[in-house]
């Protein structure tokens, strides 16, 4: 193949449809790409630091995977196509800091170098993609709504460096919204795949839990936890769900995920016309009491408006007089958050840890205690310390190799399920429609932060969602809608959140800035 110079390629909005028939046509190789996306890594991430840990042997697997295809190999279906991961996710041959200096021997903490790849991280090589690096995060993944607080910095957003990127997976939505790979891998306990990937344009997809396998990334709760897609498009987004959902041996809870996987895979439902007949129920107090800005709701009377062109019957607030709102129970009163089902988070992470190999330098959540106990997370002033309002964490935390007691928060789930199963039945629903953030996005460096409309719900129900984006706030915000439908309802969901991206076209690339 003639050397194609990587300036030449055109790595704007990028999709894996448009590089597989780069490779099919010869127009470049993975090599090439690679070289071209790290290219433009180098020019744009010292001013968004969405990449922290760079794979230096990025360029040699792409090499390898062009030399597998012209011998006519059989190739995983996303081989080629340059991703990132989440830094929490364990990689073999990188430390996992969870954003936090005491976890990082550079910022005078102590390393942990797992031995092997986490199953997603599996997964994404078995695709044979090019992982490019691993992105950025606040510490402990505590905050849906930067990264501020991580050893690495601050993460800019890609539509605007001045507002919030979201957060947890701030680093992932930057490099996919950045156009500084084709996907993303992000995780969620309460919102960290869809608040990043709505302040940034995004489609990210939160999945049903026990969909995707969580082993290997560290935990918030293994109750909550999910692993799932940041992409610029539906099917992108759908095409990487194909690669990480089912069952694995490393992660039990995942058996339930077994029949559950659609015929065809998740893009064998994507139509332009999949939301002729179906019926969407819209956001109202039966959900939750929280009211949106004024520019919000202008903006969601718009997505209102296209939702019927496009075929929808519109349901107005199906979850009145359900009891569905006040399930809601924050951790600390005038809070937004539920921390329900993070109670077991010591027990978790001593599993982790255990799991990581015996190499590993902290083995037990008593030892990852003492080795981070100057900047203690429970403790008043910690990054989680909400959690010491928690009975049952404080009691779990006295003996973490124990399993701790989550009978009130499996009571809660089913109840949750219940409710949601009840309305759906009751109104006939595919879907409910919401703005995913309550109102415009705040500063980067301020007092605000972002409330996301369906965090806790979803993921103490345990339900998929999708966000997609819907325009933008007169700022320059990107306004995103949230897709939720019910439990191993991926196909159908991501077909209703196709057919409103094609016949909306809200996704626009960005103008980075150098600085």
């Amino acid at each position: 193949m003639t050397k194609v110079n990587s300036n030449d390629i055109d790595l704007t909005e990028l999709t894996v449809e448009q590089v597989q028939a780069g490779f099919a046509s010869g127009t470049f190789n993975s090599e090439q790409l690679t070289e071209a996306y790290l290219k433009r890594i180098a020019e744009f991430n010292p001013a968004y630091n969405a990449i922290i840990f760079f794979n230096e042997k990025a360029v040699e697997e792409a090499r390898a995977i062009d030399k597998r295809r012209a011998a006519g190999e059989k190739l995983g279906p996303l081989a080629g196509v340059p991703v990132v991961v989440k830094e929490a996710m364990d990689m073999k041959g990188f430390p996992t800091t969870g954003g936090w200096s005491l976890l990082y021997s550079k910022t005078g903490g102590v390393d942990l170098l797992p031995e092997t790849d986490s199953p997603v991280v599996a997964r994404m090589r078995k695709a044979d993609t090019v992982i490019l690096g691993k992105t950025n995060i606040p510490v402990l993944s505590h905050t849906g709504s930067h990264a501020n607080g991580s050893w690495a910095g601050s993460t800019y957003n890609s539509a605007g460096r001045e507002f919030l990127p979201g957060g947890s997976s701030a680093g992932t939505a930057t490099a996919v919204g950045a156009n500084f790979c084709v996907l993303g891998l992000a995780e969620e306990t309460a919102g960290s795949i869809q608040n990043p990937a709505s302040a940034q344009g995004l489609v990210g997809i939160k999945p049903t839990f026990a969909l995707v396998p969580n082993a290997g990334v560290f935990p918030l709760s293994s109750l909550r936890d999910v692993v799932g897609p940041i992409a610029r498009c539906v099917r992108d987004a759908a095409l990487t769900l194909d690669a990480l959902a089912g069952f694995s041996m490393e992660d039990p809870k995942t058996t339930a995920s077994i029949g559950k996987l659609p015929k065809g895979g998740y893009t064998s439902k994507l139509n332009k016309d999949a939301l002729k007949g179906k019926r969407i129920g819209l956001y109202g107090p039966g959900w939750r009491a929280s009211t949106f800005a004024e520019e919000t709701k202008g903006l969601y009377k718009r997505s209102q408006e296209e939702l019927r062109k496009l075929g929808a019957d519109l349901i107005e607030d199906p979850f009145a007089n359900s009891g569905f709102m006040e399930l809601r129970k924050a951790v600390l009163p005038g809070a937004e958050f539920d921390a329900r089902g993070m109670e077991s988070i010591a027990y978790d992470i001593q599993k982790y840890l255990e799991r990581m190999g015996s190499s590993v330098a902290l083995k037990t959540f008593a030892e990852f205690a003492k080795a981070t106990q100057k900047e203690d997370a429970f403790g008043p002033e910690g990054t989680l310390s909400y959690m010491s309002h928690m009975p049952a964490f404080v009691e779990s935390a006295k003996s973490p190799s124990t399993p701790t007691d989550m009978t009130l928060f499996i009571a809660l789930r089913e109840l949750y399920l219940n409710t949601f199963n009840t309305v759906f039945d009751k109104h006939g629903l595919d879907a409910v429609i919401y703005p995913q953030m309550r109102g415009p996005l705040g500063p980067l460096h301020g007092d605000e932060t972002i409330d996301g409309m369906v965090v806790s719900e979803v993921n103490i129900a345990g339900l998929p969602a999708v966000t997609i984006p819907a325009g933008n706030y007169a700022s320059g915000a990107p306004f995103n809608l949230v897709i939720v439908a019910r439990q191993w309802n991926e196909a159908d969901m991501l077909a209703i959140a196709y057919a409103y991206e094609q016949g909306t076209k809200y996704r626009k690339a960005t103008e980075l800035k150098k600085n």
